[in-house]
């Protein structure tokens, strides 16, 4: 645990092609994400990581969502069964959604391609990770959601209201494990 540190106000960071990159990170409230959810969610570069018992591992995500519930800011976001960072996340508490800078698109490709069952992806791909109380976040990152799960339960086919929804999207009975999870912490890059 000795290696994990709380993020910095202001840090450098040197990306992997050797450029120096300066980031100042600010922690922001949720409402003030000025950010287009849909933007964010279903086009950017989204990674949801999760500390394991060894090691962090990170997913691509396009599916979810940002809003309110029970009184609280949540975010909502689903993982089919075969994705080790489901097995990770099932295992602890809390997690970040990451929206990773323009600059770290093939690193992020890579965490969409690859298994962190099969190696530590933000290793091979160098994404360095930081931590704030302890949940990892990946240091090319705008913006920074940190959240503490509060719900999850896998879809039913019985559910679903559309047909042309369900066959299109689970023909092999892999349904996602919807998690909802309140946003405890915002950070922002203020130089994004």
């Amino acid at each position: 645990m000795s290696k994990r540190r709380n993020c910095r106000t202001i840090g450098i960071r040197i990306d992997f092609m050797g450029d120096a990159q300066v980031m100042a990170m600010k922690e922001i409230r949720a409402e003030d994400i000025k950010d287009n959810v849909f933007s964010l969610i279903g086009k950017d570069y989204l990674a949801v990581t999760v500390q394991g018992e060894s090691k962090v591992n990170a997913m691509t995500a396009s599916w979810g969502g940002l809003g309110v519930l029970w009184n609280k800011k949540v975010a909502t976001i689903y993982i089919r069964p075969s994705r080790y960072t489901k097995e990770l996340l099932d295992s602890g508490e809390e997690f970040s959604l990451c929206v990773l800078n323009n600059k770290a698109k093939n690193r992020y490709d890579y965490l969409g391609s690859h298994s962190g069952r099969d190696e530590d992806k933000l290793l091979v791909s160098k994404l360095k990770v930081n931590y704030m109380n302890d949940v990892p976040w990946i240091d090319d990152s705008r913006l920074v959601l940190f959240c503490r799960k509060l719900y999850a339960q896998e879809l039913d086919a019985f559910c679903f209201t559309d047909e042309k929804v369900l066959k299109q999207n689970y023909r092999k009975d892999d349904f996602h494990t919807m998690y909802i999870a309140e946003i405890t912490k915002v950070l922002v890059d203020t130089l994004s």
